[in-house]
Parts: structure tokens; C-alpha cells; sequence
């Protein structure tokens, strides 16, 4: 902190500079309408975040006004018996003139040891660099799945809605999940066996952007595991199918057994460093849902 000039200092990011914030990340990243940051930041105003962790992320400052930014999103889980804590590392932007104080910005935001932090969504080109300050990949591709082809099982497809109370089969913390993702725009899923079971999905429906042009497709942005989807794919796909979508991009290091599509490591990989490498098929509560893709 002493290393800044006298008036330009880094602090944690607080609600009453959510519109400079606003205007730097409009400046900051091409093709993002300000709208798009504002909704996920009001977003960010009202979730749940763990006591002593800041709510929005850290900037920087110079004579009053915002000129680096980065956003945070900390997240407290359930992790072998114990609460551990994750952040997403989001949008970092710092104005051209002030990127010699860039270092310091990262450096505070991911001090903490006991934390988790990920990236899921670095450009090809900072690749090599978020490697050498000790990030490893935990997500090397997508894989474009078609579930419609999937191996078909006995079972329906229930679709929870925002305003959902309670979900029969599914624990509390669980349930929420699928409640959250759905008001934040996500397709949330249980799947349910004749036998009693029920598996939890959320999806989030993909957009054209930035020259990619993708089939209809969604997101998988939760399951418990991999191969519960792999086991539902049919039937998902089938309900996918009458919204107009075919596929669905999964995160993955190869093919997936069980599923029928094509795998690329050209997009979607995705890098962490702490205690807790992060589960493919786990994205809920990331930018991707209160940002958007």
C-alpha cells in the first residue's frame, strides 16, 4: 500500500461505488453494455457471502475516482465434513495508465491461504501468465454434448421454478441452490427415477458473442457429479429439445463416456490454486449465473 502515490490506494470495493465501478468495467470490456454490469452487480448487492470476506471485490483508486477493479465472488461450501471457502476471481480491469499498480490489486484480493480461487473464464492469451503466479488448469476444454442421444432411462424431468418452497428428495441447502440459479434466469432441473431418486441439475442457456457462432446449446452449470448427467442425458435432452436447444457444453478434460458430441480445448479452460480443486460440472454462483455468459 505504501508503494502508491499519495492519493491513489487500493480498498475493498463498497456499494456507494457501484456506478464508477459500473462505468470502468463498461470501459474495460468491449462489447458488454453497461446494463449487463449493473444487473450483475446488483446481484452481487443481495447474495449471501461469507462473514469477513468483502462482498463485491477490491479497486483502485486515484484523486476520488475508480481506476482498476476486481470483482470477487466468495462462496462457502461444504467440503469433506468441514465449510471451506472459494472465490471466483471475475473482471479485473485497470486503466492503461495505472497498470504498473495491477500486481498490487491481484495480490491483495488473493492473500488469503485458505482460500480457493478460480478463474473460469481467462482469455487464451493470459493463459501462461496466470500459470506463472501458480493458478493449474483443473478444467483443460468444453465438451459439446448432444443428450438427445444419450442412452434413455425410465424417469422424468421435473423444472423448478423461482418461486419454488420446498422440492420433495432433495436437501435444504440443495433445494436452495435450485431456487437461487432459477431466479437468476438458469433452467433448474430434478430428474427422477421410479425407484424414489431424484438428481438436481441447473443449466444456463449460451449466447453468440465475440465471433462464436454455437448451436442452441446451454451451459451445464450443476450437478452432483458427472455421471448423474451422463445417467439423465436422454431425458434432459428430450425436454431440451422442445425449448428450441440440442446441446449441451459441459466442462471436461476429454470425452465424456455416455454421451455423444465433440470435444475442444480451444475455449473453456479454467484454473485455481489453494486447497480445493473444484468438481467439473460445478459453476453455480460464478459470474457465469450473475453475470451471464
Amino acid at each position: 500500500m505504501n508503494a502508491l502515490p499519495l492519493k491513489t490506494r487500493c480498498r475493498e470495493i463498497r456499494e456507494s461505488d457501484l456506478e464508477g465501478i459500473a462505468d470502468l468495467l463498461t470501459r474495460g470490456f468491449f462489447g458488454r453494455p453497461r446494463d449487463y454490469w449493473t444487473a450483475g452487480l446488483r446481484r452481487q448487492a443481495v447474495r449471501d457471502v461469507p462473514d469477513g470476506y468483502p462482498r463485491f471485490g477490491y479497486m483502485l483508486e486515484s484523486e476520488g475516482m475508480p481506476i482498476g477493479v476486481l470483482l470477487l465472488l466468495y462462496t462457502a461450501q461444504a467440503h469433506s465434513g468441514e465449510t471451506a471457502i472459494r472465490c471466483n476471481l471475475s473482471s479485473w480491469y485497470v486503466e492503461p495508465a495505472f497498470r504498473n499498480y495491477a500486481p498490487m490489486l491481484t495480490k491483495i484480493a488473493q492473500r488469503h491461504k485458505h482460500v480457493t480461487y478460480f478463474n473460469i473464464s481467462p482469455a487464451t492469451w493470459t493463459w501462461p501468465i496466470i500459470e506463472t503466479q501458480g493458478f493449474s488448469a483443473y478444467c483443460r476444454g468444453l465438451f459439446f454434448s448432444v443428450p438427445l442421444f444419450a442412452r434413455r432411462h425410465r424417469m422424468t424431468v421435473e423444472i423448478v421454478s423461482a418461486d419454488t418452497r420446498s422440492i420433495e428428495d432433495l436437501a435444504d441447502d440443495e433445494a436452495a441452490l435450485l431456487v437461487r440459479h432459477a431466479r437468476y434466469g438458469c433452467l433448474s432441473l430434478v430428474c427422477r427415477t421410479g425407484d424414489g431418486r431424484a438428481f438436481p441439475f441447473v443449466l444456463l442457456a449460451m449466447r453468440i458473442r465475440r465471433g462464436w457462432i454455437a448451436p442452441p446449446a446451454m451451459q451445464l452449470v450443476y450437478c452432483r457429479d458427472m455421471s448423474e448427467f451422463v445417467a439423465c442425458a436422454g431425458a434432459i435432452g428430450r425436454l431440451l429439445l422442445r425449448r428450441g436447444k440440442v446441446s449441451v457444453l459441459v466442462d471436461s478434460n476429454g470425452r465424456v463416456p455416455g454421451l455423444v458430441g465433440l470435444y475442444t480445448e480451444k475455449r473453456g479452460r479454467k484454473y485455481f490454486r489453494g486447497p480445493h480443486r473444484p468438481r467439473l460440472g460445478d459453476l453455480a454462483d460464478t459470474e457465469l449465473v450473475l453475470y451471464g455468459p
